[in-house]
């Protein structure tokens, strides 16, 4: 978690702390130390006990809801780039989600402060259907700093944006906050016409495997249960279930000194005057510091706000809560109602003291829980945080992300972190592609997960143009038509598939 001089605190410990005693350390009581781990709040009881009894449930015969070229199942940022992407390329796609909207958490989640696009140059790194997405947004629903200071050391910029989630180590970045709604709209525009069909409310059951392939999925709905039968499935479920329930390898090894693996519903607070706010916490830190104090105290684990879209909307990400399963319905149910009385807490604490907060009242708690990290893929290869240093660039890179420090070059992201290791035609996309916890921690952000999404769309129209197996693909033809859709690569991966079509 970043000083409050450094920059905003939540997603930003990976951002600074993680830095300060090197790998392998457990950075909680450091982090403890300076912000009193309101971040950190451990399971409060025991799962309910279950019977120790099974049913078993006859066999029947499942309607064939369609048949279809590409299949993603989620609709968060992965799925949502992952079907525009493939359906651009002419696929017939299908995609399925089970709320009422796209975009996932960064809209039903309210992760609406999207992290760094950027990379410590300001050079736009994640870009694509991503930077389409932001570029499309109206100028009402999204607040950043322009693109001339992206990158910039300038020590006022710098500190002006680090109270507004934009500017980490003294450099400002893109990193804006967006309004939820006007994204959900974009994202079903966008689907809309790239021409993939939308399937809302219908839940992913089971995978359908034959031979070690996966030929679709089961899924579940008010009309009961249908098959969906697909050339190519994309598991954009965020939490690997296709993958695991096909029986993929996966991974849930955690750094327990990180934010990565902690769950909570984030919420909005409305009526607030967020100028007035940051102006108290810059001028007055000792107030700053009295205030948390009497949170801490009143509520154990308590929060600072983040700026929205708006000034009269405020942003909490957290209290975030340690010790759950996020593949645990009882643990999601408790994470659920103790983010609830948080809320409600939080509300009361700033309405009675805390400057700009006199009037303010808990507009929304996110339709969907923030699960950060449950199963990563076992994948053809993977992210490691021994990749961090040595600036290595994948031969089949799919994309680029940004590093955690300017101290680290940016990490290329390899096609193989989508391939499940033993299963054919399935991908991996969003926060469950392969890697190791460290990595995990800015991999599973917003950002990633279309970054990601789009080469997972890209991967899997190929195949079904080709006749081929997702992993039998060459990467340059999926570099290609990546860079084609205004994905950025490492220079020296455009450079090399740039150059037969030059020649040609």
């Amino acid at each position: 978690m970043t000083s409050d001089k450094d920059g905003p605190t939540g997603r930003g410990v990976r951002e600074s702390e993680i830095f300060r005693d090197g790998p392998g350390t457990n950075f909680s009581n450091s982090i403890g130390a300076e912000q009193g781990l309101e971040s950190f709040g451990e399971r409060s009881r025991a799962r309910p006990a279950r019977p120790n009894k099974t049913f078993a449930e006859s066999a029947r015969d499942i309607p064939v809801y369609a048949e279809t070229d590409v299949l993603v199942v989620g609709g968060g940022p992965a799925g949502t780039a992952a079907a525009i992407a493939a359906a651009r390329l002419g696929a017939d796609v299908l995609l399925v989600e089970r709320y009422n909207h796209l975009g996932g958490l960064s809209t039903g989640g309210l992760v609406i402060w999207i992290d760094r696009m950027t990379d410590w140059s300001g050079a736009h790194i994640i870009r694509g259907i991503a930077g389409e997405l932001m570029e499309r947004l109206p100028k009402d629903a999204i607040q950043g700093p322009p693109r001339a200071t992206w990158g910039s050391r300038d020590a006022a910029s710098a500190a002006y944006w680090a109270q507004r989630t934009a500017a980490y180590h003294g450099i400002v970045t893109w990193s804006p906050t967006i309004d939820p709604e006007a994204l959900k709209t974009l994202s079903m525009r966008m689907v809309s016409q790239a021409k993939a069909r939308l399937l809302l409310h219908a839940w992913c059951a089971a995978p359908i495997v034959q031979d070690g392939a996966v030929k679709g999925a089961i899924f579940e709905s008010k009309e009961g249960r249908h098959a969906v039968f697909a050339q190519v499935t994309i598991d954009a479920s965020g939490d690997a279930d296709l993958i695991a329930r096909a029986g993929g390898q996966c991974e849930s090894d955690i750094d327990t000194g990180d934010i990565h693996h902690c769950i909570n519903t984030a919420f909005l607070m409305g009526g607030v005057d967020m100028e007035r706010w940051l102006a108290f916490r810059r001028d007055d830190p000792d107030g700053f510091a009295a205030f948390m104090a009497r949170g801490r105290a009143r509520l154990k684990f308590f929060e600072k706000p983040f700026v929205s879209w708006r000034n009269d909307v405020a942003l909490f990400m957290g209290p975030r809560l340690a010790g759950y399963s996020a593949i645990n319905v009882d643990d999601l149910t408790a994470v659920d109602l103790r983010s609830r009385e948080l809320a409600v807490g939080h509300v009361e604490a700033y309405r009675t003291a805390a400057p700009g907060f006199a009037d303010a009242f808990l507009m929304l708690g996110a339709p969907q829980i923030g699960v950060r990290h449950s199963r990563r893929l076992v994948g053809r290869s993977k992210v490691t945080r021994e990749q961090w240093p040595t600036g290595r660039v994948f031969d089949d890179e799919i994309g680029v992300s940004p590093s955690l420090s300017p101290k680290f070059p940016n990490i290329s992201v390899p096609y193989g972190a989508l391939l499940p290791h033993g299963l054919d035609n399935i991908l991996g996309a969003g926060r469950h592609i392969a890697c190791d916890p460290s990595s995990h921690s800015f991999l599973r952000e917003i950002p990633q997960c279309w970054l990601t999404g789009q080469a997972a769309g890209v991967a899997a129209a190929l195949a079904v143009g080709s006749g081929r197996r997702p992993r039998e693909l060459d990467a340059a033809a999926i570099q290609r038509e990546l860079l084609r859709q205004g994905a950025y690569l490492s220079p020296s991966i455009a450079a090399a598939v740039q150059a037969p079509a030059a020649a040609e």
